[in-house]
């Protein structure tokens, strides 16, 4: 009986690996299954939208399909009058967006996707915050934490906030400081996120 716990013990870092590819598979399909739930919800979305803008569908309308949803498909959650809103919205929001607005509009979940349509008035905000729930792996209450706390204002528009003759004594230009000898700061994470992804 040892020498079987003996081999087992040997064997931990093999079976470690084992677990490894469990868990990346069980991330892979989570991955999958949220591509899927936000292509659903873009093209459900699109959809009342075309009906609305044609004055095929109002309010009433869209109230009806969300109570047919739950009779025919009662299973399905997530479909009630007010997130079918939310899905139009969502498609009307980033329709005509850029293809990598789109990629990273899939790699997140709708939650923070909800969060960050709602929440975020421009497109370099809602970039800036899409990246870093891709980035920093955020959850639905860090992202609105970090929304909260005004992050994207502080990282991108600090220097904004200065008047004219402080930003200049302050903030002096890379180049400048590289004229006189001094090192130019590197861009910390969360600002290279927003430079190379917004521009």
């Amino acid at each position: 009986m040892s020498n079987n716990i003996e081999v087992t013990k040997d064997r931990t870092g093999q079976f470690a690996e084992v677990v490894s590819l469990i868990q990346q598979a069980r991330t892979q399909v989570i991955r999958l299954a949220n591509t899927a739930l936000i292509d659903l919800y873009w093209r459900i979305g699109q959809y009342i939208s075309e009906k609305v803008e044609k004055s095929e569908w109002g309010d009433g309308v869209v109230k009806q399909l969300a109570d047919y949803i739950g009779k025919k498909a009662p299973e399905a959650k997530g479909f009630s009058d007010k997130n079918l809103w939310r899905m139009k919205q969502f498609y009307e929001t980033y329709h005509g967006a850029s293809e990598i607005l789109s990629t990273l509009l899939r790699q997140i979940s709708w939650s923070n996707n909800l969060a960050i349509m709602g929440r975020c008035k421009t497109i370099e905000e809602r970039l800036f915050y899409l990246n870093l729930c891709i980035h920093d792996r955020l959850s639905f209450r860090q992202l609105e934490r970090q929304i909260d706390s005004a992050l994207y204002e502080r990282t991108v528009t600090e220097t904004v906030k200065l008047s004219p003759v402080l930003r200049e004594i302050t903030c002096p230009k890379p180049q400048s400081l590289a004229n006189h000898g001094c090192r130019v700061p590197a861009l910390s994470a969360r600002q290279s996120i927003v430079t190379t992804k917004a521009s």
